[in-house]
């Protein structure tokens, strides 16, 4: 089954290299898969990644986004309902009560799915967590501001050079020190993991460094799909943030390396399950283009 849900994400409209059975089943030791296929004429039409716990079922926890993966061709508003409907009486059969519910959010779509937002709103889902994002449109793409700029010059000035690079470790060392201090927590993927799925995914999980004295001193690892470029981790070492070498990546980033690419995503800006925004974070990502995006989680009752 393996073979034909990675074609059918392959092809699918809203769906992400996140999707394919080899990104999803390198944890599959932390979670008891649950994920669900809808058929129609003896073809898949529909697949939810999703996990269980307890009397729970999420689409999906390893993931940062999930939800219903739908093909744009022969695929009706209708369909997505039917499904919703069926799935229903399976969970309930199934002795599951709720759904915690991550939809892939639009910028990742290659053309317009949202089929399933007006089937939580059918089965009367309710917003649970909201985080905001930074993101920049190729479209319309507002300019670096002045600071921004300054600091990209200043960092030129102080020898600050970007590159590709698969230095992992040199990277992971860094962000695990910064998110150790600013937050004593650690990155979701460890060195070893991140490692296996680029090898895993070499053209979507990219590692982009800020350089001295060629020596990493900050860094992005970037999740790259059809339509987004995003920041999956950034992290700045004390010396990259003296020499300001953040701003000079991502200018390298933007307008360079996916200059073509439909959106360039930052990433989220809050803790507390969005509750908290961290205001001095997101301003830095707005001073470099960004406008906001919201990642939503719903949960549905059975």
């Amino acid at each position: 089954m393996h073979r034909e849900w990675d074609n059918f994400v392959a092809s699918a409209k809203n769906s992400t290299f996140l999707h394919m059975r080899p990104y999803m089943d390198y944890h599959s030791d932390r979670f008891n898969d649950y994920s669900l296929v809808a058929m129609k004429g003896g073809k898949i039409a529909g697949l939810l990644p999703a996990c269980r716990e307890g009397n729970t079922i999420y689409s999906h926890k390893g993931l940062t986004y999930g939800g219903w993966i739908i093909k744009s061709a022969h695929f009706s508003q209708p369909d997505m309902l039917e499904i919703w409907d069926r799935m229903a009486d399976l969970l309930h059969c199934d002795g599951i009560s709720s759904l915690v519910y991550k939809p892939v959010p639009h910028i990742y779509h290659t053309y317009p799915a949202e089929e399933d937002l007006y089937a939580i709103f059918r089965h009367g889902g309710q917003i649970m967590e909201t985080n905001i994002s930074a993101t920049v449109s190729r479209l319309n793409k507002v300019p670096f501001n002045e600071n921004a700029r300054r600091s990209i010059k200043f960092a030129l000035g102080q020898g600050v050079t970007v590159k590709e690079s698969t230095d992992f470790d040199s990277f992971w060392q860094i962000l695990s020190e910064l998110l150790h201090e600013r937050y004593a927590t650690s990155p979701v993927h460890t060195a070893d993991e991140i490692k296996l799925l680029h090898s895993r995914f070499p053209d979507n999980i990219r590692l982009f460094t800020a350089m001295c004295d060629n020596r990493i001193i900050g860094g992005t690892v970037i999740f790259l799909t059809k339509m987004v470029a995003h920041a999956q981790y950034i992290a700045a070492s004390p010396e990259a943030k003296e020499k300001k070498a953040l701003p000079a990546l991502f200018d390298y980033l933007i307008n360079g390396v996916f200059a073509d690419v439909p959106y360039f995503d930052f990433g989220i800006s809050n803790e507390q399950h969005g509750r908290y925004l961290n205001e001095g974070l997101i301003t830095q990502k707005y001073g470099m283009g960004g406008r906001g995006i919201v990642y939503n989680t719903y949960l549905i009752t059975f």
